[in-house]
């Protein structure tokens, strides 16, 4: 399982390319805000940008809408594992929203201007619900303030027949984190356990060890279900930890979470900071073999 769900604005205007193969790619950056209760009882409003990519005849088709920065719009869609060579060299990857319908709503929005010149809806929906497989044993934290944090690298599972009928399959490398009593509940999952998690699609900017800026997206759970063994959760062979360059340290950067629980299940609130609407948005993988 691997669903996205995002109510929220064009932070710009969207754009459509191709490939150097010739695939359209329709490209739209999706903004809002979730609200949140800290735990000194305030709330406190946290923007998200969630980059969004529809792919073959579907972008070109979505193109033709001259949907604008601005417009209120719903996606349903997954989550998408990208890797690829830098051209500095070594492997970079990103994770991503693959959008499988894309809807304008009847209505404009509050929007909210951002210091980049782009625009943000005042509210919005943000979920991801997956089932995977826990990619390695997860060790629990704790922060500076004592709130408890566990990190989960899941494994998720895609299959499909391609333009040949032959069936392929794709393992998405997901990061997970988990906050307080859920951190502390699932604290015992062990690699290979098969799991359901339901959250939202946070970012996060953080510097390598190189002095790079790099941004990444991985889902903060609001509610994780240990499944049991054989339950259908995905291949086991998937399991292991596969290469991880994006994210492969963000267990041990708890700081950016830690704001309390969120006010309400149906908007709750994400950790992105101060994160730029520009940031990796040209870090796009060369052309790729996509299932659509």
């Amino acid at each position: 399982m691997n669903h996205v769900y995002l109510i929220g604005a064009l932070a710009r205007d969207p754009e459509l390319r191709y490939t150097p193969s010739g695939t359209a790619v329709f490209e739209a950056t999706i903004a809002g805000e979730d609200h949140v209760i800290g735990n000194d009882g305030r709330e406190r409003k946290l923007p998200w940008y969630h980059r969004v990519s529809i792919l073959g005849k579907p972008a070109e088709w979505q193109a033709e809408r001259n949907l604008k920065g601005g417009d209120a719009v719903m996606v349903e869609g997954s989550v998408e594992y990208s890797q690829w060579e830098a051209p500095e060299g070594g492997k970079r990857s990103m994770v991503r929203v693959k959008a499988l319908r894309m809807e304008q709503l009847g209505y404009t929005p509050e929007l909210v201007q951002d210091a980049g010149g782009g625009v943000r809806m005042s509210s919005g929906m943000n979920e991801v619900i997956l089932i995977g497989n826990v990619t390695r044993d997860p060790e629990l934290r704790y922060t500076p303030a004592g709130d408890a944090v566990l990190g989960l690298g899941l494994a998720v599972n895609e299959t499909w027949n391609d333009r040949q009928g032959q069936r392929q399959e794709k393992t998405h490398w997901i990061d997970v984190t988990l906050w307080r009593d859920l951190a502390e509940r699932m604290k015992d999952l062990r690699k290979g356990d098969p799991v359901l998690v339901q959250g939202r699609l946070v970012n996060e900017a953080w510097t390598d060890r190189d002095g790079n800026k790099r941004n990444s997206t991985k889902v903060e759970a609001t509610r994780v279900e240990a499944l049991s063994r054989g339950a259908g959760a995905g291949n086991p062979a998937a399991t292991p930890a596969g290469p991880r360059t994006q994210t492969a340290s963000s267990a041990a950067r708890p700081q950016s979470g830690g704001y309390g629980q969120p006010s309400r299940a149906a908007n709750t609130g994400n950790r992105s900071g101060g994160l730029d609407i520009d940031q990796g948005l040209d870090d796009f993988p060369p052309d790729e073999d996509l299932p659509f």
